[in-house]
C-alpha cells in the first residue's frame, strides 16, 4: 500500500493511493502518518480506512506533505556504501556512522531546497528512508524487520563546507528544510524485506548522477535497527536516512553542487520519486 500526507481544505490528511486517486482516509484531521503511527495505528487499520473511504482525490490538485513532520528521532547512517567511502576522505568504519537530524531539517516532495546564504556546497545524497511502526530496546536483528513499517525516498541534503568544519557532522546535516523526504511512504509488505534488492538513482537537471541498489549496503536495515536500540529505544514513527551510494557532488573532480534553478531527483524502484527544486536563501 501507498500512503501520503498532504494538504486538503488547509488541513493535514492521509491518504491511500488507489486506480481512483488517493482515498482520504477517516483520521483525526490534522493528523498526519507519523502521529498515526505514534498513536499505534496498523497496516491492517490503514487497510480497512482505505477500503472504507468514500473520498477520493487527485494526487496532482494537492500538496503533498512529507509523510510526518516531526518523528521523534531521525537518524541517518553514512558511509554506509563501500563505494561512496571510497570517494570520502574517510576509511570505511566496521561500526555503522550514526548521526541525528533535528526536524527543523526536513521537507516535502515538491518543496524547494534552499542553497544557504552561509556556503555554495550544497549537496545531494539519494538514500531510502525506513519507516519504524513498532520500537523497543535491545531488538534482535532477526526480528528487527518486524519493527518496519515502511519505506519512502529520501535526499539527505548536506551542507558540505559545515559539515567538515568539526570532527562531528551535526550543523552540515541541519541546515533547516534540507532533508526532502517521500512523497509516499510505500509499506513494507509490498516490498522486499528490508527494502533490499532495489534500483536507486540520483538524477540533477535529467543527468544521472548517482545509480546504485539498496542490496549494496553495507549495514542492512535490520542491522542499523538493531544497532541503534542497544544505545537508544526506538518508537514508532522514528525514520531512518539508510545512506548514500557514490556520485555525490563532492566526491567529484571538479565538484558538483547545487545551485538555484536546478532540479534533484532521487527515484528508487517500487517505491518512488522524490523531486526538488534549488533556490537561495534570502536575506531577512
Amino acid at each position: 500500500m501507498k500512503l501520503a500526507t498532504f494538504l486538503l481544505d488547509g488541513q493535514r490528511r492521509v491518504g491511500a493511493l488507489t486506480e481512483r486517486g488517493l482515498a482520504v482516509l477517516d483520521t483525526p484531521p490534522g493528523a498526519d502518518l507519523g502521529e498515526l503511527l505514534r498513536q499505534g495505528a496498523s497496516l491492517a487499520t490503514l487497510q480497512a480506512l482505505a477500503q472504507r473511504s468514500h473520498q477520493t482525490v487527485d494526487p496532482d490538485a494537492v500538496t503533498l506533505l512529507a509523510p510526518a513532520a516531526q518523528p521523534a528521532k531521525i537518524i541517518c547512517v553514512g558511509l554506509n556504501y563501500a563505494d561512496h567511502t571510497k570517494e570520502s576522505p574517510y576509511e570505511q568504519p566496521d561500526y555503522p556512522t550514526l548521526f541525528l537530524r533535528a526536524t527543523t531539517s526536513l521537507t516535502a516532495h515538491g518543496a524547494a531546497i534552499e542553497r544557504p546564504l552561509a556556503s555554495d556546497s550544497l549537496d545531494f545524497e539519494g538514500e531510502m528512508v525506513v519507516v519504524l511502526g513498532q520500537g523497543g530496546r535491545h531488538i534482535p536483528k532477526e526480528r528487527a524487520l518486524d519493527c518496519v513499517f515502511g519505506y519512502a525516498v529520501g535526499n539527505e541534503v548536506s551542507v558540505r563546507e559545515y559539515q567538515f568544519k568539526s570532527p562531528q557532522w551535526t550543523v552540515g546535516k541541519n541546515f533547516d528544510g534540507t532533508g526532502a523526504w517521500g512523497p509516499y511512504l510505500v509499506t513494507a509488505d509490498d516490498l522486499p524485506a528490508g527494502g533490499a534488492g532495489l534500483k536507486i538513482e540520483t538524477r540533477l537537471n535529467g543527468q544521472t548522477v548517482q545509480s546504485s541498489n539498496t542490496a549494496e549496503m553495507i549495514h542492512d536495515v535490520a542491522s542499523v535497527i538493531a544497532t541503534v536500540s542497544e544505545a537508544m529505544t526506538l518508537q514508532p514513527g522514528d525514520i531512518i536516512f539508510s545512506g548514500t551510494p557514490a556520485g555525490v557532488g563532492l566526491g567529484r573532480t571538479p565538484k558538483l553542487y547545487m545551485h538555484a534553478g536546478d532540479v534533484v531527483e532521487v527515484e528508487i524502484e517500487r517505491i518512488g520519486l522524490l523531486r526538488n527544486t534549488i533556490r537561495d536563501e534570502q536575506r531577512a
